[in-house]
């Protein structure tokens, strides 16, 4: 029996690199190792493992299908939206040839309550972005009005006690040298008392 669970540094400086990808393209993750991200990923922290959530991947013509969603939701936000807008929201749906739509699907308990079970959902969706980085792809979590929508929700069959939290875009960056702005610790993690 092992006294101590290994460390493992690589996924430390994996963590570092990872930055967000606005513009992704062909290859996704498919096979094993998009069922290896999931598999990752759904090993984030859930309070008396309720397991309030579940993700659509959305792929291929579906994408097309999203992105009719989201025009529709800008049409009846605006019934004289241009078609410039109606094309613009529709293209959104084609920025990466994988998203994947996580939803908070809230479980009844008395110990948990909604917003630690949707912090719950956002950790496995917060996981899969950091897997698809470790398995050689590039991720972006986008939420925005889309997220929020009665449209999208009724097309994306999100049930009225479930929210999306949001959609992480996934694919291959056409570059990978994007870089972070500098993260000081000290600007954001202090000792308490102060």
């Amino acid at each position: 029996m092992q006294d101590k669970i290994p460390t493992a540094p690589d996924a430390l400086a994996f963590m570092r690199q990872r930055r967000s990808y606005p513009r992704l393209q062909e290859p996704a993750p498919t096979g094993d190792v998009l069922e290896s991200i999931f598999s990752a990923a759904l090993c984030a922290p859930d309070h008396m493992r309720l397991r309030p959530w579940r993700f659509l991947t959305i792929e291929g013509d579906q994408r097309d299908s999203l992105g009719g969603l989201f025009a529709a939701h800008e049409h009846a936000k605006d019934s004289c939206a241009s078609e410039l807008i109606l094309q613009q929201a529709h293209q959104k749906a084609l920025r990466a040839p994988l998203i994947i739509v996580g939803i908070a699907a809230y479980r009844k308990h008395p110990k948990v309550p909604p917003i630690e079970q949707a912090l719950a959902a956002g950790g496995v969706l917060n996981n899969m972005g950091l897997a698809a980085y470790c398995s050689g792809f590039g991720a972006v979590w986008r939420t925005g009005s889309y997220a929020y929508s009665k449209i999208v929700k009724a097309g994306l069959r999100v049930a009225s006690h479930e929210d999306i939290i949001g959609y992480l875009y996934v694919g291959t960056p056409p570059t990978w040298d994007r870089q972070a702005s500098a993260i000081e610790v000290d600007d954001y993690v202090h000792a308490w008392p102060q």
